[in-house]
């Protein structure tokens, strides 16, 4: 089949979304065996947000994430091998164990961390927004964060900072509805996060978070504007997680019909369905993608299980970073 560039990252595009699909669903079997310490927030149902940012992103471009980070870190090329085994707490993992599910971390591919505390990622981007500035450099920081978030101080300033010194940041908000229990039509009178640009004077555009295409080309256009320009950009990508905020959420806050109803809206699902009708993928390559892909999360899971432990010596490094060192 001749596929053009543009198809070709589709099909990328598909295999990513399927990957981070297939790796969260292992990642819950393996939680709930006992397999891994500490809590988890899986990103099954968001998948299109992630990878549709991400494929209009440079390797140089760096992105920010958040504790439901899985899915950031495989869109922006991280190795499941080496995710495993860091949720596994082995000396494997991207921060040798020690960082765990809520703090992956990769410079080489952009990745500046994922990071626990609700809000954090935000002010980061912009310290990382400022610096590529004064570099003169045409890269831009994603920055990920929730509709909770949205809220939290440290993203109004972060914001606000952004504006003023016309930053190289692409803000993106993934609202799925929930901070925890707490739905946002509770906790804020705007129909969408969106509008809140305005009032630093930047633009900002609400979308559907589970069509891939719209986030990818709104994503696109958005970095473009944002390396000839410069000046912040907020997208709102509007979306659902399948799972609770956590594994272990009793989800007694929702309700099975309306859980129901949003997994009817499943975006890689409609990603199937769209490049199905494009007649860029058939369904016989579809279940050859989704066996060759289980296999790589097996593989993962094998490395992870055989992976060493940290050995004890390691229990103080990485704190402080010694005279003389960058």
């Amino acid at each position: 089949m001749s596929l053009s560039k543009e198809e070709k990252l589709y099909i990328d595009a598909y295999r990513s979304m399927l990957r981070i699909r297939l790796f969260e669903s292992k990642v819950l079997d393996l939680f709930l065996k006992n397999y891994i310490r500490g809590p988890v927030h899986l990103y099954l149902g968001e998948e299109a947000i992630a990878v549709g940012v991400c494929s209009a992103l440079q390797k140089e471009d760096y992105i920010t994430s958040t504790h439901r980070g899985h899915g950031h870190c495989i869109a922006k090329g991280g190795d499941v091998k080496r995710m495993m085994a860091e949720l596994l707490g082995k000396s494997t993992g991207y921060c040798k164990g020690k960082g765990g599910s809520m703090h992956i971390t990769n410079m080489s591919l952009g990745i500046l961390g994922a990071n626990g505390i609700v809000g954090a990622g935000t002010p980061i981007a912009v310290g990382a927004g400022y610096a590529l500035r004064l570099q003169k450099s045409d890269r831009v920081v994603a920055c990920f964060f929730g509709d909770a978030a949205a809220n939290q101080g440290s993203v109004h300033e972060a914001m606000n900072m952004a504006a003023i010194w016309k930053l190289p940041v692409l803000f993106i908000c993934e609202n799925n509805l929930y901070g925890i229990s707490t739905c946002i039509r509770d906790v804020c009178r705007l129909d969408d996060i969106a509008k809140r640009a305005e009032g630093y004077g930047f633009s900002g555009i609400t979308i559907d978070g589970n069509d891939f295409f719209q986030v990818y080309e709104t994503t696109k256009s958005a970095v473009e504007k944002i390396r000839q320009n410069g000046g912040p950009i907020l997208i709102e990508a509007k979306t659902y997680r399948h799972e609770g905020h956590d594994i272990g959420d009793p989800e007694v806050y929702r309700s099975s019909e309306e859980v129901e109803q949003w997994k009817q809206k499943d975006p890689l699902l409609k990603m199937e369905r769209d490049l199905l009708a494009r007649n860029i993928l058939t369904q016989d390559i579809i279940d050859q993608t989704r066996s060759r892909i289980q296999e790589e999360i097996d593989q993962a899971v094998q490395f992870a299980f055989d992976s060493p432990e940290p050995p004890k010596e390691e229990l103080l490094t990485d704190i402080f970073v010694k005279e003389g060192e960058k």
